[in-house]
């Protein structure tokens, strides 16, 4: 490595430290000054080399990543009362945090948590979402990828189809009947199966399916939801830490270097993922997703993974 290119790395990773210290500390001080000495850099000049690293200011990612957590907790955390989420956001008052809200997000705090407009949240957002890209996005080796024998999973599940823009509102939908039904996260395993890709169907073809590990009867009562079973197999998993909204960089990895190397041929099942840790319930950095390839038995081409002990999936 060059002296030039090492030195590239070692600036983007003083910033990388900067983002991961915002993550573990919304609730506290994020300043100018307090943010420009986890960097190492001069209080001076930080916040234009944030604004040229990540096109965005600091104050506005800052409010961004507040506004993230605080429209999740109210879209999917019922329990906390608005004032709880305004202060813990970093705002005095309700009021102030509404004004706040309403400007980044379009809706105010209690409109948005009864009927939220999800395509004008992804929009508000987008900027984020692309800063946090540029230098968070995590790199694998093909040593990452470990193949196991997964035992069959009877879950429950509801289907999202049609714009992938509007898939919170049928979160919302899943996560009230599991908290009426007593299949809670921290008891069952929550996966997502990927049926399609989004980039490539039209809108209204795009399907993907919430579920739950549980062994509880569905019946006609269970509106929108359906039993079913993630089948046994072998699986190639790939661990991916930290923002796990978007799987692209993850599933082209498994995809396109990952499979053509290993010598291995894909089963019929989707490509899913298990949750194993949820933002905002711990900072978006420390969010762990468990990907799983379904693989063919006795199909591989040549060995190139070697096979690991059976481990506890979530």
């Amino acid at each position: 490595m060059s002296k030039r290119s090492a030195d590239y790395r070692h600036y983007h990773a003083r910033m990388q430290r900067v983002l991961t210290y915002i993550d573990q500390n919304l609730d506290g001080d994020l300043c100018l000054r307090a943010l420009s000495a986890v960097a190492a850099f001069s209080p001076c000049h930080f916040h234009r080399q944030f604004s040229a690293v990540f096109g965005l200011s600091l104050h506005r990612y800052v409010q961004l990543i507040r506004m993230k957590r605080a429209s999740w907790r109210l879209a999917y955390r019922g329990d906390a009362s608005v004032t709880e989420i305004a202060l813990d956001a970093g705002y005095e008052t309700p009021d102030g945090f509404a004004r706040a809200f309403h400007q980044r997000i379009g809706q105010a705090p209690k409109a948005f948590r009864e009927n939220p407009d999800w395509v004008a949240w992804a929009a508000a957002l987008g900027p984020l979402a692309e800063a946090r890209n540029r230098i968070m996005t995590q790199n694998f080796s093909l040593d990452d990828v470990t193949i196991r024998e997964e035992v069959a999973i009877p879950v429950a599940f509801m289907t999202h189809r049609g714009a992938p823009e509007r898939l919170g509102e049928t979160i919302r939908r899943f996560i009230s009947w599991r908290k009426a039904n007593g299949v809670r996260a921290a008891t069952h395993a929550t996966y997502t199966i990927f049926h399609t890709d989004p980039d490539h169907v039209p809108e209204q073809d795009y399907r993907i399916d919430l579920a739950a590990a549980t062994t509880r009867k569905i019946t006609l009562a269970d509106e929108g939801v359906e039993a079913g079973q993630i089948p046994a197999g072998r699986c190639a998993v790939l661990r991916l830490v930290g923002e796990s909204e978007n799987l692209r960089h993850a599933a082209q990895f498994l995809y396109g270097q990952w499979l053509p190397a290993s010598g291995e041929e894909l089963r019929d099942f989707p490509f899913y993922a298990q949750r194993v840790k949820f933002f905002p319930d711990v900072p978006e950095h420390e969010a762990i997703t468990d990907l799983y390839l379904p693989l063919e038995i006795g199909k591989t081409r040549r060995a190139c993974v070697k096979l690991q002990p059976d481990q506890t999936a979530f």
